[in-house]
């Protein structure tokens, strides 16, 4: 199974990815763990976390078999392979870069770049993003997704990121988002791994 179908199969299963910004390498197995053991199977660690590389290749080694694991807040197209070449299979921006997007596609890996205008939707989308991610979704709420969501393309599945909580996921779900990125809501630096584990829950239970 390549990176695109293990992503859509977990985003299928659990749609909601974990955003462990922050997470040191010496910590970052036992959130694995938690993260995965409630079912949450795409993580990803944003590269301005401590040693980045480091913690993907750890998750990677570890879960790789059975979650996506890749990093975030990628600027860089040169850090795309980088990510690959510790076993990554997922690239995440905050912005439509055409460099990254492209890059990420060329080395066979699943595209999630954050948007926020439908200019910069349809502009990911011909690059060859696989999957959108509206950012920050806090700032356009459910009837800003509503109206984008009945212009973008149905297949190309779309995320809320950013303040997502288990109370106000439904809303997101009505106006069309097929997932959500989990932030600090979910993981922040300092956590307990049962912490982590017993937000997790939470989340997926309001999910399903």
């Amino acid at each position: 199974m390549n990176a695109l179908s293990k992503f859509r199969a977990y985003l299928d299963d659990t749609a909601l990815v974990a955003i462990i910004r922050g997470v040191r390498s010496d910590e970052v197995e036992a959130v694995g763990e938690a993260l995965i053991a409630e079912g949450i199977r795409i993580i990803e660690v944003p590269l301005n976390s401590p040693d980045p590389l480091d913690s993907i290749g750890l998750l990677a080694k570890r879960f790789g078999a059975d979650a996506s694991i890749g990093a975030g807040t990628v600027l860089d197209p040169a850090n795309v392979q980088r990510v690959a070449d510790v076993g990554g299979e997922l690239i995440v921006s905050p912005n439509v870069d055409i460099d990254v997007i492209r890059a990420t596609v060329s080395a066979g890996l699943v595209s999630s770049p954050g948007f926020f205008t439908p200019t910069e939707a349809f502009a990911a989308i011909r690059a060859g993003a696989h999957v959108l991610k509206l950012f920050p979704a806090e700032a356009a709420g459910p009837s800003v997704l509503k109206a984008q969501r009945a212009v973008l393309p149905r297949d190309v599945p779309v995320l809320a990121v950013g303040g997502i909580t288990p109370q106000n996921m439904g809303e997101y779900i009505a106006a069309g988002a097929q997932g959500f990125g989990l932030g600090s809501g979910l993981y922040s630096p300092g956590r307990s791994a049962e912490e982590i584990r017993t937000r997790a829950r939470a989340y997926v239970a309001q999910l399903r």
